[in-house]
């Protein structure tokens, strides 16, 4: 009498796989979900706040939504998910206020910056320490020449009139850039050895991380032009600017510090035993690793300045919130569900800017801590 014998055809592969799969997912579940009387309670009740709160989500957001579209009058139910709001106003969202036959030169700036950071992450390419000059002093002479203008035949565009998700790209970008060096200076100087040095550094990191963003936004606007001569102007988003470069490089101070203290004893007389100075010995030895252990704070200062972009609107500038916010404010379009659709699509724009910044932080933080495992 033969034995029926389980062949191993190709086909019999899938059907296998898929059956261990949803084996494997109903043990998970009965362990994990139903393996007690009060996992079972529990696992119902998460149920039904899911099934209350995420159901009628899908239908204001998606079912009842209206997506075509570009006027007021496309949206008749006011309460329900608008889409042509953000269609009609997307260009507003982006730019702001600023001119529309003068945007190319927004789109030229962000793609001539896109075009010299992009070979930053390639991990093949030779030539990034050249790039570095021309990210730090020869693009930003041309950003400033291209979204101001006023010469070379451009026209001139007040930066009142920058607004969107531009300007929060622009202040995100000055300050993360300016800051840093003048945290990496003030790092060092609060753990310098002379004393009068790390006593005046100190002070300033915790004269400036003790004051609200706001008061430090309100003194750059309001009372700093009280103390400059009569006649002199300063622009008012430079001020901005400078307000938050103050306050991030001292935040980022204090992580750069805490990394800094954490770098072993043996690093510092390894590199004084090489013959290497000061600077030397920081900037080839010690700042690396000081960078690397204050990676992660660094990177979640940065998204809260990301983020905190949007107290510019205390002060009239708009960024990409503050033009939502100002577009929801028409008469036109106010309405529950165009201001709700506004303001959500503000979230997933901030939500993926800083989610992507995140992941990209976690590579580079698990990169550049290969060393210690050598």
């Amino acid at each position: 009498m033969t034995m029926p014998v389980e062949t191993n055809s190709p086909s019999s592969f899938p059907r296998r796989r898929g059956r261990t799969l949803f084996q494997g997912c109903l043990s998970w579940i009965r362990e994990n979900l139903f393996s007690s009387p009060l996992n079972v309670a529990l696992t119902l009740a998460c149920g039904y706040l899911v099934a209350i709160t995420f159901i009628p989500l899908v239908n204001w957001l998606i079912i009842d939504a209206y997506w075509a579209g570009t006027t007021p009058q496309d949206c008749p139910d006011k309460t329900a998910a608008c889409w042509p709001f953000i269609r009609a106003r997307f260009d507003q969202f982006m730019y702001g206020l600023y001119p529309v036959e003068e945007r190319w030169r927004v789109n030229l700036g962000i793609g001539l910056a896109i075009l010299f950071t992009l070979p930053l992450f390639l991990p093949r390419f030779p030539h990034k320490l050249r790039l570095l000059p021309l990210l730090i002093v020869i693009y930003p002479l041309i950003g400033i020449g291209l979204f101001s203008g006023g010469q070379f035949g451009l026209a001139y565009v007040d930066t009142g009139k920058w607004g969107g998700f531009f300007l929060t790209i622009v202040t995100a970008v000055f300050v993360l850039s300016t800051s840093l060096p003048f945290a990496v200076l003030l790092a060092l100087g609060r753990r310098s050895s002379i004393p009068l040095l790390r006593v005046c550094c100190a002070t300033w990191i915790e004269l400036w991380r003790s004051v609200p963003a706001l008061v430090v936004l309100f003194v750059a606007i309001i009372m700093f032009p009280l103390f400059m001569p009569e006649g002199l102007e300063t622009d008012k988003l430079l001020r901005a600017l400078i307000a938050l470069t103050l306050l991030m490089s001292c935040y980022m101070a204090e992580a750069l510090r805490g990394a800094l203290q954490s770098i072993p004893k043996g690093q510092y007389e390894a590199a004084e035993a090489l013959g290497l100075g000061y600077w030397q010995r920081t900037f080839s030895v010690i700042l690396p690793q000081a960078i690397t252990v204050a990676l992660p704070q660094i990177t979640s200062n940065f998204i809260g300045l990301f983020k905190e972009t949007t107290v510019l609107l205390i002060i009239g500038l708009f960024d990409l919130l503050g033009m939502v916010q100002n577009a929801a404010s028409d008469p036109a379009w106010l309405s529950q569900g165009a201001s709700a659709t506004g303001y959500l699509f503000a979230a997933l724009f901030f939500w993926m800017f800083c989610f992507s910044l995140s992941r990209y932080s976690a590579y580079l933080e698990k990169k550049s801590s290969l060393y210690k495992n050598v």
